[in-house]
């Protein structure tokens, strides 16, 4: 294994500990419960957007918190959802008046954690609701989840949530932009190579050289199939086929396209995939108003990348333009 780790078990302090370094005016955080949050929240008048999973898809989450984008994040290790006490302290170090709205990614460990912590809360009397993201259409269920997982669709529902909650909407409001981003965003990815988690040391699944995981989950769950590797247009017709045809989008559409690379994946060859992407939203009379290439939601290293489509609409479209700032640097 070659990483840039010194014990694997201070992998994930240690590199949040770097977030924070690079980031003084903008971030403070509570190592102890691994969280991250912005330095001028909370405000009473403003509802605080919080998240949190595993480690090991940044910028996804604590990278994803600044003006504009989340309030707050805490990580769990590696491919793991954050303890109970991380996600209950996230909360209370963000509670409001106006109060709280946790985005959680359907995997069962964030689930069962973020549950937990929410009924905590509310038992100490903070205002504070949550709602699941599930835009992968890869698979229905699959080894961490119960239903479709939350993948890099989750960024355009962090974006949404934050410039609405920078408007000063009030949480049941703020809750109908989650939901509204999320009937309308679409994911599936491909891998070209596993990953190896710190603590492992070893990749967390087997790939042939000549193979690719259609649909593959970013902790190397299992897809629609294994493949042999072609061609780069025809990988993206079927990954964007399979996103573009579940909403489905129609003729006419106006859409925000993302291709999001899962850590390996070099951005030439990101923009490899985006040229056909674009092309095949053109042949379907999709009309591609905003886009986003680059590393969004990551597994480690793994060589591979999602294609993401969000339709949208005037309002929409104003919470992608509205001013976010972020260690990601990505919006």
């Amino acid at each position: 294994m070659k990483k840039f780790v010194n014990k694997p078990e201070d992998f994930v302090p240690e590199f949040m500990q770097g977030i924070l370094a690079a980031n003084p005016d903008l971030l403070e955080g509570n190592l102890e419960f691994q969280m991250v949050k912005r330095k001028d929240r909370p405000v009473d008048n403003k509802v605080s957007i919080v998240q949190g999973s595993g480690s090991g898809h940044e910028p996804a989450h604590v990278m994803a918190v600044g003006p504009g984008m989340l309030d707050g994040a805490c990580q769990g290790p590696v491919f793991a959802a954050p303890p109970v006490d991380a996600c209950y302290e996230t909360i209370k170090a963000l509670a409001t008046p106006a109060g709280v709205l946790v985005l959680v990614n359907n995997y069962q460990g964030d689930r069962m954690a973020w549950d937990t912590a929410v009924e905590l809360a509310q038992a100490e009397d903070i205002k504070v609701d949550q709602f699941l993201i599930n835009d992968d259409v890869a698979v229905k269920d699959s080894l961490y989840t119960v239903g479709r997982r939350g993948v890099a669709g989750n960024f355009f529902v962090m974006k949404a949530c934050g410039a609405a909650a920078e408007e000063g909407k009030s949480l049941d409001e703020v809750k109908a932009v989650a939901e509204k981003v999320n009937n309308n965003v679409r994911t599936m990815g491909v891998a070209l190579t596993s990953c190896i988690p710190p603590a492992k040391g070893s990749p967390i699944f087997d790939i042939g050289d000549d193979e690719m995981e259609v649909g593959v989950g970013i902790h190397g769950e299992p897809g629609r199939e294994r493949a042999k590797i072609t061609s780069a247009d025809e990988i993206t017709k079927t990954l964007f086929d399979a996103v573009a045809d579940d909403l489905p989008f129609e003729n006419g559409d106006r859409v925000a396209l993302m291709v999001n690379g899962l850590g390996g994946t070099p951005p030439a060859e990101l923009y490899v995939l985006y040229n056909k992407a674009a092309q095949l939203c053109e042949e379907r009379g999709l009309t591609v108003v905003r886009n986003y290439v680059g590393e969004y939601c990551t597994s480690l290293e793994m060589a591979g990348a999602s294609i993401t489509l969000l339709k949208l609409d005037g309002e929409l479209e104003t919470y992608l333009d509205a001013p976010a700032e972020t260690a990601a640097r990505i919006f």
